[in-house]
């Protein structure tokens, strides 16, 4: 065959895979908005994505598991998942393409396998909107807020229905909401439309109204005023850090639940997917979603500890500049914070360590840890120096840690990178606390002490970390299928 025909032939499938997945798009827009069901690739999300977005994504997944995954293939299931009478749920479109291809001879096409697959979602019960209460509208709350209106959907599970700040109201006040809303130095523009309204004293978010309030006492607030009832209240201002303090909360008439956005002294420290189901909703009213950087290492330490067992370790963590820290040299509580977070790498203190045992009782007492501030504004990295019982290598620590990407109450949580040039620009935007890098792990002659890196997004893949947990307590999770 000529040149000239192997390029028109290699030009024509091309088309073919683009125009498939702009059909792919379609479908994956369509089961959201008319069905709300949610897919992701191997914990990817789709939503928002375009044409190479998805061709991307599906080259990673191949990779990943190191078998083709096509995206002739994922139309196929797709089309399948739309013809099912399926509830609301979030599916893993990659992992059902990977199995169909493993299990392709026990089934006559992609509907038998896919109804075969998902055939216990007829016995999930619907659920009850939860209507949520941002307390504080920082970093935190802002990204939360971007995720939440993006994924409202139909409105099945979390509704964002006001925003509360020490802010007097004002037109002013609102624009400069709205606008550092709209637009971030770090993630960029908010896929979607952000106004507001002085005559509502709200946001328009999407077309939606999210009501601001002002308030200095959480216990002042009347949310029923606004026809807000039964709320969770996320609390992201970090003025509030213990049982005590947080239950002022609860005196609100229309709140019922309220989570932290940091460590919580004397209430429930949770990352979910780690330890979230050993608390219960009806049980507890209170949560913290511990830190950014606890919930990038924990699901790692479980890991690990569940296979190989830790002796003892310590943890680095090479922390962005936080809000906290000085612009230029200037007084601080802490020495070293004082000094110009953007010209500096600055030593200090992380409870992340301890805070772990909080989540893996196991660990309690085994590991120390330190932190470096560095002159990043966003994207982190935690290195554990581990002892483990049982001897290994990097394959075998490699192995571990894929299999915990892939099945089990993990995959959320642990993203496995293959990337040989991973740094720190390239994690930005990912959902997963915990990107392991698994071209960087080491591990000694004598396979028992390891040293593995651990990236992580402080913002978007913390902020992540508390929508999933939100979920949990509000009681919305969808049927899912990882």
């Amino acid at each position: 065959m000529s040149l000239n025909k192997v390029y028109e032939r290699e030009l024509a499938f091309q088309a073919d895979r683009r125009r498939a997945t702009v059909e792919f798009i379609n479908i994956v827009s369509d089961l959201w908005y008319d069905k709300s069901i949610e897919l992701v690739l191997f914990r990817n999300q789709l939503i928002n994505k375009n044409v190479s977005d998805i061709l991307n994504l599906h080259e990673y997944a191949g990779a990943f598991v190191q078998k083709p995954i096509s995206i002739f293939d994922s139309v196929e299931i797709i089309k399948a998942i739309k013809d099912l009478n399926l509830p609301p749920a979030k599916l893993d479109i990659g992992k059902l393409t990977y199995e169909y291809h493993l299990e392709d001879q026990e089934y006559t096409n992609a509907m038998a396998f896919v109804s075969d697959k998902l055939n216990d979602a007829k016995d999930v019960e619907a659920v009850t909107p939860k209507d949520v209460v941002l307390y504080g509208f920082g970093r935190i709350g802002r990204l939360v807020a971007r995720e939440l209106m993006t994924k409202t959907g139909k409105g099945n599970q979390l509704r964002l229905r006001a925003i509360v700040t020490r802010d007097k109201i004002s037109e002013e006040v609102l624009a400069k909401r709205a606008s550092l809303l709209m637009n971030d130095s770090v993630h960029g523009e908010f896929a979607g439309t952000v106004s507001y309204s002085i005559e509502k004293s709200a946001l328009i978010i999407n077309d939606t109204t999210v009501h601001i309030i002002s308030a200095s006492n959480p216990e002042d607030i009347d949310y029923t005023k606004w026809g807000i009832s039964e709320a969770l209240i996320i609390d992201n201002t970090g003025a509030f850090r213990d049982k005590e303090a947080l239950q002022r909360h609860l005196k609100s008439k229309g709140a019922a639940k309220i989570l932290l956005t940091a460590p919580g002294k004397g209430i429930p420290n949770i990352v979910h997917g780690a330890n979230h189901t050993l608390f219960k909703p009806e049980e507890h009213h209170i949560y913290s979603a511990a830190s950014c950087t606890t919930n990038a290492i924990t699901p790692v330490l479980k890991a690990i500890d569940e296979s190989l067992g830790i002796i003892d370790g310590h943890l680095e963590t090479i922390h962005a500049y936080t809000n906290d820290q000085n612009l230029v040299d200037n007084m601080h509580s802490k020495y070293r914070r004082g000094r110009a977070a953007s010209l500096n790498m600055v030593i200090t203190e992380t409870g992340a360590g301890k805070a772990v045992a909080k989540c893996l009782p196991q660990l309690e007492g085994k590991l120390t840890s330190n932190a470096i501030r560095v002159p990043v504004p966003n994207g982190s990295l935690a290195i554990l120096h581990l002892q483990v019982e049982s001897q290994t290598s990097v394959e075998g620590v490699n192995s571990v840690l894929k299999k915990y990407a892939l099945e089990g109450d993990l995959v959320e949580q642990i993203k496995f990178s293959i990337d040989n040039e991973l740094v720190s620009s390239d994690i930005i935007g990912s959902s997963a606390p915990a990107i392991y890098d698994s071209k960087a792990t080491i591990v000694a002659n004598n396979g028992k002490n390891i040293v593995l890196y651990i990236w992580y997004d402080n913002e978007y893949g913390y902020s992540h970390q508390v929508i999933r947990l939100a979920k949990y307590i509000a009681k919305v999770r969808r049927y899912t299928y990882y």
